[in-house]
């Protein structure tokens, strides 16, 4: 078997050389993995090459893969994803991953920024403060979910209300409402976030809905799914594809 000439185009694309160790070591399984991923599953579905990038480095961070997201990093600011977008996509992955899972990405993110000659810290994004964060958070929520977050409101224990205050000021407030990316393409990430982490059906179908809402259609979300099958394998993509077919039916 041989890579493929798509492989290799795609691979040029986005890497100057493709000198992965395992291709010396392990030079069958590169072929295999790189004729599947770099011309099998990337020539289905509608995402242009930015958006693959950002869902995959997205779903690194969800997997834990960091020698993975430094490779795919390169790449992706190779193919036009910005230093701010970068950030952006991590920052995004910190109310659903956690920080201590996070954290490790943001310096390997900075490590490969400064590497190019990019000055840090980067422009700040935030758009809220501390006393205006939960009522812009609330505002994007609903405007994402609808009228469901009240009622997330309304039917939560008094002693669980805080948790319900924490996803309006916290996760939407906090960074939601940063510029950078805009709340599609965020719903898009934590899309991808979330199906990559497993186990978290009933908030990748309410994501799912979100997505809807903000002008996703399933084809997208498909094609986001597949693109990243050969980085977090077939369970958890199957479990997604059922999500989608339940809520979004043929």
């Amino acid at each position: 078997m041989s890579i493929s000439e798509t492989a290799k185009k795609n691979l040029e694309d986005l890497f100057s050389e493709n000198m992965s160790d395992l291709n010396v070591t392990d030079p069958e399984l590169m072929e295999v993995f790189n004729n599947f991923a770099f011309d099998e599953v990337v020539s289905y579905g509608n995402l242009d090459k930015k958006t693959r990038m950002m869902v995959i480095l997205s779903s690194l961070i969800a997997s834990q893969s960091l020698s993975e997201y430094d490779v795919m990093l390169e790449g992706a600011l190779n193919v036009g994803v910005t230093p701010i977008e970068v950030k952006e996509i991590v920052y995004q992955s910190i109310p659903y991953v956690g920080f201590a899972k996070v954290v490790d990405f943001i310096h390997a993110t900075n490590e490969i920024l400064e590497s190019r000659g990019i000055e840090l810290p980067l422009e700040g994004q935030s758009t809220t403060s501390p006393e205006t964060r939960f009522e812009k958070g609330l505002e994007v929520q609903k405007g994402i979910f609808g009228e469901i977050i009240d009622q997330m409101y309304e039917v939560s224990p008094e002693n669980q209300i805080h948790i319900q205050k924490y996803l309006s000021a916290n996760c939407f407030g906090d960074y939601y409402t940063r510029k950078g990316l805009d709340v599609k393409i965020r719903e898009l990430l934590t899309f991808s976030i979330i199906l990559s982490l497993g186990g978290c059906e009933p908030q990748l179908k309410g994501h799912i809905m979100g997505n809807l809402n903000v002008g996703t259609d399933k084809e997208t979300l498909l094609s986001t799914v597949t693109q990243l099958l050969p980085y977090i394998g077939y369970p958890r993509t199957l479990n997604a594809i059922t999500c989608l077919n339940e809520l979004i039916p043929e």
